[in-house]
């Protein structure tokens, strides 16, 4: 469908019958000392948006800047409507090489693919060579690794997703940066060197995942770990299609009038928080909170572009909205789960 014609509004949300790959990192907005701190503005693409939106956008962007010394500033581009992510970019090695990465709090290790790799996909910029840079290190294998390539002695990766993707390559280490513009120094950080992809990490134009959720390959607790940055980090959207807003690496003030909820680490490895009430058009679904409150939890995760509900919700939800839109149903995207779409003429 071609967005320029038609107003699509799709609503995919999927059965809760598995969440992978999704860890948490330490507390966001909660440290009131402010150390090396990162922001990473979104760039907005123009669309047919009122001002008003506009505004709001720029005025949380504005919020940022404004209460803090940025270390760094840089585009995170919407890619949210075209491609279902957003992207910001890194820089690996010595000299640099430029990559565009999945903003991903799902995932917990940065990869890109490099020039030994057999099965990658054509990306927007040219794989990493780690030949070609001075500072690139291999991960030796030892007791810290979870698979080792016997035939090169290095430690291996590999990551599997819901949606059945795949991600495997060596472990290496090099000098990571975020711009020209950041005051924090380039860091040695970890990071994956793909040797294969599959699925949609095989076929997407993004470059690869910039990895934000906890563990030890995480590129948030290394930096943490390394006194690089405090622990926290923001990501501040400005809705889907609008671009605008921030990631803040680091501790900030906490904004006004900003409503709070805890993310109990403790529960699970995974971002989460307690999901109450979902209400549509004013009125509260008949669902029993307890339906909300399974083994993780709700998950947030900027890696994934759908809602998914468990199947009572997301019968109730859909029941719901049905009664409210007055447009034709459509098919949606991925035709292995379950959604509600629906289409009509728009300008």
């Amino acid at each position: 469908m071609d967005l320029k014609s038609y107003l699509a509004i799709c609503l995919i949300l999927f059965l809760l019958s598995g969440i992978c790959t999704v860890q948490p990192s330490r507390n966001a907005l909660q440290s009131t000392e402010l150390g090396q701190v990162l922001v990473l503005p979104l760039s907005r693409q123009e669309r047919n948006h009122s001002l008003g939106s506009y505004e709001v956008i720029s005025h949380r962007f504005r919020y940022l800047l404004d209460t803090l010394d940025a270390n760094a500033k840089m585009k995170l581009y919407d890619d949210l409507l075209s491609r279902g992510y957003y992207t910001t970019r890194l820089w690996i090695g010595t000299p640099p090489q430029e990559f565009a990465l999945i903003v991903d709090t799902g995932s917990t290790i940065t990869y890109v693919p490099c020039s030994s790799c057999t099965q990658c996909g054509t990306h927007q910029d040219p794989w990493f060579k780690p030949e070609s840079s001075t500072t690139y290190k291999p991960v030796e294998c030892g007791p810290s690794c979870s698979f080792c390539d016997s035939d090169k002695h290095q430690c291996k990766y590999v990551r599997r997703y819901a949606e059945m993707s795949t991600s495997e390559g060596l472990l290496g280490t090099d000098l990571l940066s975020f711009g020209n513009f950041s005051t924090i120094e380039p860091e040695r950080l970890v990071f994956g060197c793909e040797t294969a992809e599959s699925g949609d990490i095989h076929d997407q134009r993004a470059d690869g995942i910039m990895g934000l959720g906890r563990g030890a390959y995480s590129i948030v607790d290394q930096l943490i770990n390394s006194n690089a940055m405090t622990a926290s980090f923001s990501l501040c959207y400005g809705g889907m299609g609008q671009g605008g807003g921030a990631m803040v690496m680091g501790a900030i003030p906490n904004p006004p009038q900003m409503v709070f909820t805890k993310s109990d680490f403790r529960r699970s490895a995974y971002y989460n928080l307690e999901l109450h009430q979902v209400i549509v058009a004013g009125t509260p679904l008949a669902v029993d909170p307890v339906v909300f409150d399974s083994k993780f939890g709700t998950v947030i995760d900027s890696g994934t572009t759908y809602a998914y509900f468990p199947d009572i919700a997301y019968k109730a939800f859909t029941q719901a909205l049905s009664q409210q839109v007055k447009l034709d149903r459509i098919d949606g995207p991925d035709s292995h789960y379950p959604d509600v779409c629906y289409g009509g003429a728009g300008t």
